[in-house]
């Protein structure tokens, strides 16, 4: 059941009270600074984002917990050192919230989720203090997966993209081809170059299908992980080794694993 608004706001401001007692009684949260919390951050939201893959929905609640404390836990710091509180980060984050939805706080009409897209980067580019250029604010240290999907999303919400999406297809073939060639020359630098320009195309086709590349290959993974290890436990159980089994011997344990999966449904 969901609590009503005084409740949320009743608990959020519990929560800030025994933040600020740890703060001063805890010596582990005493000492913490941005340098010392941003490792644990990123392993914060990397458990949320594995809660998510799985809908796990207590898992998910835990997680957002565990971000919501390092929110407010640099918002902590800054405010002891004069900068700015969590009240500040609220009230930035409502104003932009505001600028960027003229459609909904203001007299802009929009014809669907896609226009909000490409509005969306234009109005980036005229907030005070925000991205100069349309790239500019993809983060440098993002996975080159993610990377890659949200340099073409931004680019695309301003009319850098396709005309038609079944276009891109001929673009993934031609890169196929390039690295083809330049496997069979065994030019090794030309070889990563290529590669990286397959990907990066394949990328773009999964983008104009609707598709999260990095969602979809994170799936595979978790697929492959599952069946191999199958197919060690039944190595395992037959009181083989894996690095004595022929690749058809494997693949038997292989189908077995695919077969139960499709039984499970």
């Amino acid at each position: 059941m969901s609590n009503s608004r005084e409740q949320k706001l009743e608990a959020f401001g519990k929560l800030l009270d025994v933040l600020d007692e740890l703060r001063v009684k805890c010596p582990w949260d005493a000492k913490q600074t941005n340098e010392s919390l941003r490792p644990n951050t990123v392993e914060e939201v990397m458990e949320l984002s594995d809660a998510l893959l799985g809908d796990d929905v207590p898992a998910i609640r835990k997680e957002l917990g565990d971000v919501l404390l390092h929110i407010i836990f640099y918002s902590k710091i800054a405010d002891e050192q004069g900068r700015f509180d969590i009240a500040d980060v609220c009230d930035a984050l409502r104003e932009k919230l505001i600028f960027r939805h003229p459609h909904v706080f203001g007299s802009t009409h929009v014809a669907g989720a896609d226009e909000v897209s490409q509005n969306w980067e234009q109005i980036k580019l005229k907030e005070k203090g925000g991205n100069k250029t349309v790239l500019a604010g993809v983060p440098s240290s993002l996975p080159s997966l993610i990377k890659a999907f949200r340099i073409q999303e931004k680019a695309a919400n301003v009319g850098f993209d396709w005309e038609k999406r079944e276009d891109v297809w001929a673009k993934v073939k031609e890169e196929l081809g390039e690295v083809e060639a330049e496997m069979r020359k065994g030019d090794a630098e030309n070889e990563e170059k290529e590669f990286g320009d397959l990907l990066f195309s394949i990328v773009n086709a999964a983008r104009l299908y609707g598709v999260n590349p990095d969602t979809a290959l994170e799936k595979t993974n978790r697929k492959f992980i599952s069946r191999f290890n199958y197919v060690e436990r039944m190595a395992n159980a037959n009181h083989q080794k894996l690095s004595d089994m022929t690749l058809a011997e494997m693949d038997k344990y292989w189908d077995e694993a695919k077969a139960q999966e499709k039984t499970r449904g």
